[in-house]
């Protein structure tokens, strides 16, 4: 490990010689894999290209790409500076963005990730407590897991996700605002019998289901009930983490099932696409909460909304 005096050594240099041209080359080199290429995108020539990748590589005194078949490739090193460039750049980005709307008197703008089962009730009073608060703020969404949203975190995609970062192999590296538990129900297709009284689990051997991948927490949660049950993960089940497939396929029919957030769930129970079985789960669902990128600048707007989604939260 490293000693503070090398990393201060390193620091001196960095802000002495790094630029930003260096940095955008090493995200375009690890996109298009050929200097040729990096350089065509950057409107540089190839020789002046290579010229910026040597002045990096001698700025930290070690090679950053390997050459293989299929091009440069990053190496240990090179994934480390990769990681920190899309941080750096996205960082001067959303500087630029707000100067920009602060200029124009706009209201500036922000970019959601959220989990599905955050979207009825979280993010839905979110964006009521936004148009209330901030009328002429632009709002973009992206739904996905949170592994998917993590990593658009990571690349500055987005300023906040709504979701788990107990997901990722280093959690540590990130803000966590704990929300709220997210209760979870089994449910079936429209077509399948009305259940009025209490049932078991096991009463679902037999069904095919719609699960989602591995390492998921809706999956994990799944097996595990299984498991308590005495049960396993039939053969012909269907994989996918969208929640319209997920819908389309129990729609129509009376012998499939699949877990789903009670609350994305009610929304499809309440326009006659599934139903939802009187069973209670033994396993406990995670709990989700607001996540933001350590190191990272939080933009004035998502400070007060993730102000505001905490307080809201406490409330309930």
């Amino acid at each position: 490990m490293g000693t503070m005096n090398d990393t201060d050594k390193i620091l001196k240099v960095v802000i002495g010689k790094l630029r930003i041209k260096q940095l955008q080359l090493l995200i375009s080199l690890s996109e298009h894999k050929t200097l040729r290429k990096a350089a065509k995108a950057m409107f540089m020539t190839q020789s002046a290209a290579s010229k910026v990748l040597l002045e990096i590589e001698g700025m930290l005194e070690m090679p950053l790409f390997e050459r293989t078949k299929t091009g440069l490739v990053p190496n240990a090193m090179g994934h480390c500076a990769l990681r920190y460039a899309k941080l750096i750049t996205s960082e001067l980005n959303n500087f630029c963005r707000e100067m920009v709307d602060i200029q124009s008197g706009a209201g500036g703008s922000l970019v959601i990730g959220t989990i599905m089962g955050a979207v009825p009730g979280v993010l839905v009073s979110a964006l009521n407590w936004l148009r209330e608060s901030h009328p002429n703020l632009s709002v973009e969404i992206i739904e996905g897991t949170s592994r998917h949203l993590l990593s658009l975190l990571d690349d500055g995609q987005i300023d906040l996700m709504i979701g788990r970062s107990s997901v990722s192999s280093e959690p540590y590296e990130y803000h966590y605002y704990p929300l709220s538990g997210e209760p979870i129900s089994v449910v079936v297709g429209g077509k399948h019998p009305d259940v009025a009284e209490r049932m078991s689990f096991a009463e679902l051997k037999g069904y095919r289901w719609v699960v989602y991948p591995k390492k998921m927490p809706l999956r994990a949660l799944l097996e595990k009930e299984m498991d308590l049950t005495g049960l396993s993960l039939p053969v012909n089940f269907i994989e996918t983490d969208s929640t319209f497939i997920t819908i389309a396929i129990l729609r129509d029919s009376a012998d499939t099932a699949a877990l789903l957030p009670t609350e994305v769930a009610t929304m499809f129970t309440r326009a006659g696409l599934i139903r939802i079985l009187p069973i209670k789960l033994r396993v406990p669902a995670d709990t989700f909460g607001i996540v933001t990128r350590k190191g990272g600048t939080t933009t004035a707007v998502a400070e007060l909304l993730i102000r505001a989604a905490c307080d809201q939260s406490l409330m309930q």
